[in-house]
């Protein structure tokens, strides 16, 4: 049988359950916003800084023909776009464009915002403690910067187009 809603649950079912959560925050932010969750991951990613095909791949977790359909979907939409690796004149960097920048920079702020009132009901001591157990999993689990925290996000580029 189930616990009632007000007993404590283990760490796997908090862990999961608080996955769940999240992404389904994430996934309605990005509705709004006309994009795809991994559309919208994509975005938030190249807010840092651009990167090439394969470190993406890396990053986003995702096979070389998956990340090149995503990309391509992304850049057709004027969101993003390929140029050339200034290392590497093999290679390609995948960037914002303006409309890319803008629209992540939306996202980002909504759903931080979204996602900063899921814990609500905690007050700041706990806030903090939460933050930070969470932030060692991550760190112990080397989870690559697939979002920024809310106060590191880059100013917004006005590159022109």
């Amino acid at each position: 049988m189930g616990k009632s809603a007000d007993e404590h649950m283990g760490v796997v079912t908090a862990l999961v359950r608080s996955s769940f959560l999240v992404n389904a925050v994430y996934a309605e932010a990005a509705r709004e916003h006309g994009l795809t969750p991994q559309q919208g991951q994509l975005l938030c990613v190249l807010m840092a800084r651009p990167y090439g095909m394969s470190d993406l791949g890396g990053v986003l977790g995702l096979a070389k023909s998956s990340l090149t359909g995503l990309v391509d979907r992304t850049a057709e939409r004027g969101l993003v776009r390929r140029e050339p690796d200034p290392q590497d004149r093999r290679a390609v960097q995948v960037t914002l464009t303006a409309a890319g920048d803008e629209l992540a920079e939306g996202f980002y702020t909504e759903t931080c915002r979204r996602v900063e009132m899921l814990p609500a009901a905690l007050g700041e001591a706990d806030r903090g403690r939460l933050a930070d157990l969470l932030g060692r999993v991550v760190l112990d689990n080397k989870v690559p910067v697939v979002f920024m925290d809310w106060d590191e996000a880059p100013p917004s580029r006005t590159d022109a187009e």
